[in-house]
């Protein structure tokens, strides 16, 4: 999928799914990379100012270096091992912009749906850096960006959702069992190497879902060491609209946000200091029928 405006990065979406919409209130997966970057920051990523209802963004870099603006007023850099998380409530813009300096961009952008009593609220913005803490039996370490992991780490970051995000890197033939919490979905997206995650075998760029229920996952590593990124969250109920940059929950919600956007309604702000080709993305047009829910089993 192409991401951004006239300089649109590529990326593989893995969620949402045809079968599949959610793991816990995580609603949407993107994994990119590694690309190239020049030396002046061009050839990365470049995504105008766009609006955002509805969801938190959670950004997390491998390696390479983006520049976050936002019309909360927030200029916030996104670092390999540092989380971002912007929470848009009732409208957000924002940008992003590779930085000069970094050769390669590799990372994951991951979306949040928030639940219906949460997502009318105000913009925020919080910024995480986890210490790296080893896993059980030497299998590797792991950084532990959102909820926790039974026994290893926490992380302070505020979420209006039970959630677990976390990478973890693992060393080669490695077996690891995990504690969680049996209410908990999880997600486990493979980044680099192979990985047999719950009696099934996934490479790079799949992502391997299991139910609640479990408390515990066994991961095997292939003959390579390997780099995943686990998801978790207790099964979100709700069913929503998602289209575009915008979380609703109908038709008519959605068309109303983006026509709001087109006009520069106040709702979305403005961006301060974005210096692109365009300054800012148009919302594409609806489709010419009625947008249609999605719950945890996908498309109603």
């Amino acid at each position: 999928m192409p991401l951004g405006g006239i300089r649109a990065l590529t990326v593989r979406r893995t969620l949402p799914h045809r079968d599949r919409s959610f793991v816990g209130a995580w609603c949407f997966v993107d994994h990119y990379g590694p690309v190239d970057v020049d030396p002046d920051g061009s050839g990365g990523m470049d995504v105008p100012p766009h609006p955002h209802t509805g969801l938190q963004t959670v950004s997390w870099l491998f390696a390479g270096h983006i520049e976050h603006r936002d019309s909360a007023g927030v200029l916030g850099q996104v670092l390999p091992g540092e989380v971002n998380l912007m929470t848009a409530g009732d409208g957000i813009a924002h940008s992003e912009v590779s930085v000069a300096g970094p050769s390669v961009l590799h990372g994951v952008q991951l979306w949040v749906a928030l639940p219906d009593e949460s997502r009318s609220g105000e913009r925020e913005f919080e910024h995480y850096a986890p210490d790296p803490v080893d896993l059980p039996a030497g299998s590797g370490t792991a950084l532990v960006f959102l909820g926790s992991l039974e026994g290893i780490a926490a992380s302070p970051v505020h979420t209006y959702t039970p959630l677990l995000g976390a990478q973890l890197d693992l060393v080669a033939g490695a077996r690891l069992e995990l504690s969680v919490d049996p209410g908990f979905e999880h997600g486990l997206l493979v980044d680099t190497g192979s990985v047999t995650f719950e009696g099934r075998p996934l490479g790079p760029a799949d992502l391997g879902c299991v139910d609640e229920g479990r408390d515990r996952l066994v991961l095997e590593v292939g003959d390579d060491p390997a780099r995943v990124v686990l998801l978790g969250g207790t099964p979100f109920e709700e069913e929503i609209v998602m289209w575009w940059n915008f979380v609703g929950r109908s038709h008519d919600e959605v068309a109303a946000a983006r026509e709001q956007w087109e006009a520069g309604s106040d709702r979305f702000g403005t961006v301060d200091g974005y210096e692109g080709e365009v300054s800012r993305i148009p919302a594409p047009p609806l489709p010419g029928v009625r947008l249609k829910s999605r719950g945890r089993r996908g498309r109603r």
